[in-house]
Formats: C-alpha cells, structure tokens, sequence
C-alpha cells in the first residue's frame, strides 16, 4: 500500500516500525543519495544530516533513506530494542506519518572492519526535479517474509549450503519485486543493485541474480556483510537514484 508524504515530497511502501519497505518520489522531486566518506554514529549522522537538509531548503521530512552499519548481527530482541532508539530520531524531527515511519532502511554488519558503534553510511532525501524520471528507494530485506520479525519464519533457517542460499536469493529476489511493482516503477530504472552477504554467491549469480535485476546492466555491489539480525544470511537492495554524492565525514 503506498501512502502519500507530502511534507516529504514522496510516497511510501508501509512496512513496520522501523522503516517502511520503500519509497517513491512525488513527480516534481526526485531522490539524491549522500554516502558519507566515513561513517559516522548516528546521533552525530543526524545532527550532519539536519544541516545537509537546511542549506539545500529542505524540511527534515525531506529525509526518505537510512543505510546503516552495525558492529555485529543483532539477536531479534536487540534488534528490537536498537529500533526503538532509532525511530526516535525520526519523532524528533517530526518526520513519521500518521504514525508510519515512511524512510526506507538498510541496516547490515560488515564483516571486516566492523565499527564499534551503529553509524550511517548514507542517506537520501528528496530534492527538486531537475528532470522527468523514475526516482525511489527499495528498503533492505533478507530471508524474512514481508512484516515479519519471527525467527522461525527466516527461509532454510540454520542452513547455509548453496541449495538453501540458492533458496534464500530467489525468496529475497521475490521481495525485490513485490515492492519494485508496489513502487509502480520497473527494473529498467534501477541504478544500483545490492547484495549484503558473506557466502559465495557467484554461482548463482549470473542465473538468478542478474537476469532478474535489469540483465546486470549495472552489475551489483557485494558488500561483504552480514545482514542486520543473526540466522539471516543474505540481504538485498535496490534503487533508482538521480543523483549520488559523497560527502566528507
């Protein structure tokens, strides 16, 4: 179901409290991406952010994408527990709807070089068109079904042969495009693919993944993480963005 934020300039896929599944932007914004050149922890991310947000003229609702790193995969009490503090970042600057959280989210663990604190790696915003264009966010998902946070509902849980990693991209693979069509765009306008595993996905890389995610017209970037929640063992996401920066931490 796609809800309307237009404080935001974007609509959005309700997910659960935490982020939303997706979002969309509005016909005359588009969506910009802002990588930090270090990762920052998120209390100093905001207050970075909430000054980005102000010298472009935009309202603190502009904010629609949060992507994460985490030092270690949460169990799912702790993963709950880390997402109430989250949202209340969100709450500060008002930027929840009806009491949806409407930014879509990526949160993962590397497994090299973990950082000793949750910081953010990137975030987007929507800004003013500049052009007539598919612009939008899918959130992160592993082996979960859609609103679950159930540990007994992770696909082949406890398994990771490449029959079950096989099993979990295709089950993953089937969440990208449930909210790809939820979005009302198409793989066509994806810019950037991501995978977020520490398994050896190339050999089902060029016969699953890549004929599903616009023929591998960008390739994908494997991050060499682990998803944000211990069992899950692969993650994805995807996105269509105008414009993409980086900016010095």
């Amino acid at each position: 179901m796609l809800v309307s934020n237009p404080k935001g300039g974007y609509s959005f896929l309700k997910g659960i409290a935490p982020y939303s599944a997706g979002v969309v932007a509005s016909a005359s914004f588009e969506i910009e991406r802002a990588r930090m050149s270090r990762p920052i922890p998120i209390p100093e991310a905001f207050s970075r952010l909430d000054a980005h947000l102000e010298m472009l003229g935009r309202p603190p609702q502009a904010l629609c994408g949060m992507e994460l790193r985490s030092p270690s995969p949460f169990t799912f009490k702790g993963f709950s527990d880390f997402n109430a503090d989250y949202v209340r970042f969100l709450e500060k600057r008002n930027i929840l709807v009806s009491g949806l959280n409407p930014v879509a989210r990526t949160n993962v663990a590397p497994e090299i070089a973990a950082p000793p604190e949750p910081v953010v790696y990137a975030f987007s915003y929507t800004i003013p068109a500049t052009a007539a264009r598919q612009s939008f966010i899918v959130a992160g998902a592993g082996e979960l079904p859609e609103g679950s946070l159930d540990p007994h509902d992770i696909v082949r849980g406890g398994e990771a042969s490449l029959d079950a990693l096989t099993e979990k991209a295709r089950f993953v693979l089937a969440l990208m495009d449930g909210r790809v069509l939820g979005l009302g765009v198409t793989w066509d306008a994806v810019t950037a693919v991501d995978v977020y595993t520490v398994h050896n996905i190339a050999p089902f890389l060029a016969s699953l993944i890549l004929p599903r995610t616009g023929n591998g017209r960008h390739g994908i970037v494997w991050q060499y993480t682990r998803p944000p929640i211990a069992g899950i063992e692969y993650e994805m996401d995807v996105r269509g963005c105008a414009r993409e920066i980086v900016l010095k931490a």
